[in-house]
């Protein structure tokens, strides 16, 4: 089959060609704005992109468009689809009938730590020779990929599916969650609080689309379940016929933890001792986002010492607090935070890690709900933690924020400042850098490549 699939470069759809390519389709594909990196690995793959939307590519006669949620009602490319009656699927139900169809899904949603924890997910299973098939919003460094199908061993794909389920709605013709299409048999469901301001009006809406996900779920089906989580406990007291284990709780029931002050942890299951994650990332998220892994490894068979065994190599995702060099005695890190409460962690995970030494917190907010400003009174307090704080207003080069990011900032006093100009954005942070400083890079796009811009400026 041919599927041309209408915005192929973000990065659910980018990996659900890598998996329609792997599972022999022929794939082409194009967006508003095809570059590196993901181009080069789609190109890579053997799939030819385009660039924009031109009506003319139905003359490809593809078997199938498969329609992006970027892409709406307007697209001259999706007029063209509509008018002639050719047929078009969401890339989130063309996942569930393609790729997960009699599969084992093991699904990993909530508004914070989805893309780690399905790489730990996925690295567990690995580790444990599951050989399984992922989609990840991410590169887990474990594996150098974003999407593969896996192996059952024998030359076919894996039986057993990680996916990172997205709560953002499906298409602009499905404003289902996207994860009501997976056909989920293990689902995590990690944490949640009000996100995406652009299509829910309150974390109530958002409750009730999780609630559709839960429903989804067989009854030989199991929920892991975040027990400190309020907005979690509502949904499930909505109903739920499946299994379901909680972690995180104190009371002894469930998975638990116990911290170390060096950064390990000991994990309990009903109150006996599983053994004790030996790792490098910092925290309380990570440590929650790794009781989940355990408990929905467990699910599928894997013992939990074997669970920890494997966390203790996980080697973390791409953007997730990392590393892109460091000049003139000054570290400049990466890190896909963009919700303040992400923030505020991420932070605070730094904080934990380097101790007295000046944090640098580098914030561009480009978030849907972010240019809205429906979190802008949050962000003082969740970056409240930093020495110096940079924040950038114009959305690396598009329209300029709804809201005055100085103003919002404000409240931090003269710590803080804001810029609309990247290079003097960069100027000011050569200027107050020290030896010894953590830069900390916090955004959701490419921020227009700062972080190799702050390096060269630094060195």
């Amino acid at each position: 089959m041919h599927i041309h699939i209408l915005g192929i470069c973000g990065t659910f759809m980018g990996g659900l060609a890598v998996l329609a390519k792997e599972a022999g389709h022929k794939v082409t594909g194009c967006d508003a704005n095809v570059y590196p990196p993901m181009s080069t690995q789609l190109e890579a793959q053997g799939i030819e992109l385009m660039q924009g939307f031109d009506p003319a590519q139905v003359d490809q006669k593809p078997d199938l468009f498969v329609i992006g949620n970027v892409v709406s009602r307007g697209n001259p490319l999706m007029e063209e689809i509509l008018n002639r009656g050719l047929p078009y699927v969401s890339g989130p139900e063309w996942i569930g009938r393609h790729i997960l169809q009699d599969k084992w899904v093991l699904s990993v949603a909530g508004t914070h730590g989805k893309t780690t924890t399905s790489a730990m997910l996925a690295w567990v299973l690995e580790h444990a020779g599951y050989q399984p098939g992922f989609l990840i919003g991410g590169v887990p460094m474990n594996f150098g990929i974003s999407a593969r199908l896996g192996s059952d061993g024998h030359g076919g794909p894996s039986p057993f599916f990680v996916i990172e389920a997205d709560e953002y709605d499906t298409a602009f013709f499905d404003k289902r969650s996207k994860f009501v299409h997976y056909r989920t048999r293990t689902a995590i469901l990690n944490n949640l609080e009000y996100d995406h301001a652009d299509i829910f009006p309150d974390l109530a809406a958002i409750e009730t689309q999780f609630h559709h996900l839960v429903r989804t779920v067989p009854g030989i089906g199991r929920l892991v379940v975040n027990g400190r989580e309020p907005a979690l406990q509502r949904v499930v007291a909505r109903g739920c016929w499946s299994g379901r284990e909680d972690f995180g709780v104190a009371d002894g029931a469930g998975w638990s933890l116990v911290n170390h002050d060096d950064g390990r942890f000991d994990v309990f299951f009903d109150g006996q001792p599983q053994g004790t994650v030996q790792w490098e990332l910092t925290g309380e998220h990570n440590r929650m986002n790794a009781l989940a892994a355990i408990a929905a490894a467990r699910h599928v068979g894997v013992a939990p010492a074997h669970a920890i065994e494997a966390l203790g190599a996980f080697q973390s995702v791409k953007r997730r607090m990392e590393l892109r060099g460091t000049a003139g005695g000054v570290a400049v890190y990466d890190d896909f935070a963009h919700h303040p409460t992400a923030i505020a962690t991420t932070v605070a995970g730094l904080r934990k890690k380097v101790g007295h030494a000046r944090i640098l917190a580098v914030l561009e907010p480009r978030s849907n709900t972010m240019k809205l400003g429906t979190m802008k009174d949050a962000l003082p307090g969740s970056l409240a933690d930093a020495d110096l704080v940079f924040g950038y207003g114009a959305n690396a080069g598009r329209d300029a924020l709804g809201w005055n990011l100085s103003e919002a900032l404000a409240p931090l006093g003269a710590k803080a400042q804001a810029f609309d100009d990247l290079g003097a954005l960069v100027q000011a942070i050569k200027a107050a850098a020290q030896a010894g400083d953590h830069v900390l890079v916090m955004s959701n796009g490419g921020f227009g490549g700062v972080h190799q811009k702050i390096l060269d400026a630094l060195a």
